[in-house]
């Protein structure tokens, strides 16, 4: 149920300042789930900096620089600004593919120039590269960004979808301040051995996908430029099984008074104090609802039943397709 206990604030590491307990990713206000709505958009950030939300992310990548652009628009002529992330390092062709990655020092410094510009910012707060670049050392990458903060353009250097070995790594060449990484009910890899590894090396945990791309809320693909209309969960039989899952878990949330939504974000919440979940709310009445999950609290056996309602071991699918799930150096 929903308590009236105080929100406490989290942080993102040993070295970052403090964290509203969730934050807001953009990345589906520029076009990834179908057509959005600039208006709504810049509305919906203005919303969630009111309500305390004091932290952005966002990918150079996203709608070929027009969430950069978006959040810019949004933050001008505001007082105090939030912290920002930007994920680099994804090549797009101009039809909108996808071409592969580029986390070369020269690269990961040309990226910034042009962010810096898109978001009419003198800095960048958490700037990560968004996969590893196979052809690039992590030494290499993360050295260039230690450059970038030096120079004083980037405050921390952040890790998306890295695996132990790589995190170790970067975490020696430069202090890293959060790995972001998908989790949610049914994503729950990183609890075998990248949470304990985060928890040691004292580096914090945004999680994106906590209501697994809306299907833990009952939300389906839009159409041919949404692009969970290709995700392996989202798809045929796996979408069908998948559903008996959701139907159990809106039963559990439905006991305990808040929506399935609301639960999925309190779960993530709950599980360790280093995360952060991000919300991708593309509408206000969206992130009206995932707020109230900041007050959802359980008991050890409430989590418990939780879990059991939707064991990892019955989900359909993987989180991306074959070919994605290769390049994902936190699935080696």
């Amino acid at each position: 149920m929903i308590s009236d206990t105080q929100i406490e604030p989290r942080r993102l590491g040993a070295i970052s300042p403090s964290i509203y307990p969730l934050a807001l990713g953009c990345m589906g206000m520029s076009g990834m789930y179908g057509q959005s709505d600039d208006a709504e958009s810049i509305a919906t950030i203005h919303a969630a900096l009111d309500q305390g939300i004091n932290l952005l992310d966002t990918g150079d990548f996203y709608g070929m620089g027009h969430n950069e652009m978006l959040i810019g628009r949004a933050l001008k002529g505001r007082g105090e600004k939030p912290l920002i992330s930007v994920k680099f390092d994804a090549l797009r062709t101009p039809d909108g593919k996808w071409s592969g990655h580029d986390a070369r020092p020269v690269a990961v410094k040309n990226f910034l120039a042009y962010t810096l510009t898109r978001l009419g910012v003198d800095h960048v707060d958490i700037y990560r590269p968004a996969r590893l670049d196979p052809n690039v050392p992590i030494e290499d990458t993360v050295g260039a960004i230690s450059d970038l903060i030096k120079a004083g353009y980037v405050r921390y250097v952040g890790l998306s979808e890295m695996g132990p070995e790589t995190i170790r790594r970067a975490h020696k060449t430069h202090p890293i301040s959060d790995l972001q990484i998908e989790y949610s009910l049914i994503s729950r890899g990183p609890e075998a051995e990248i949470f304990p590894l985060l928890e040691e090396l004292g580096i914090g945990v945004t999680a994106y996908g906590v209501l697994s791309r809306g299907l833990l809320s009952g939300s389906a693909p839009a159409g041919k430029n949404d692009f969970r209309a290709y995700l392996p969960r989202f798809t045929g039989e796996n979408r069908e099984r998948n559903q008996r899952l959701i139907d159990k878990l809106n039963q559990v949330a439905a006991s305990k008074r808040v929506t399935t939504s609301q639960l999925a974000i309190a779960w993530v919440l709950a599980k360790s104090k280093i995360i952060i979940p991000v919300i991708g709310a593309r509408k206000r009445t969206q992130l009206a609802e995932s707020f109230k999950a900041v007050s959802v609290t359980f008991s050890p056996e409430e989590l418990a039943v939780i879990e059991s309602a939707v064991p990892t071991s019955a989900v359909a699918g993987s989180r991306y397709d074959e070919h994605q799930m290769r390049m994902l150096d936190s699935e080696k």
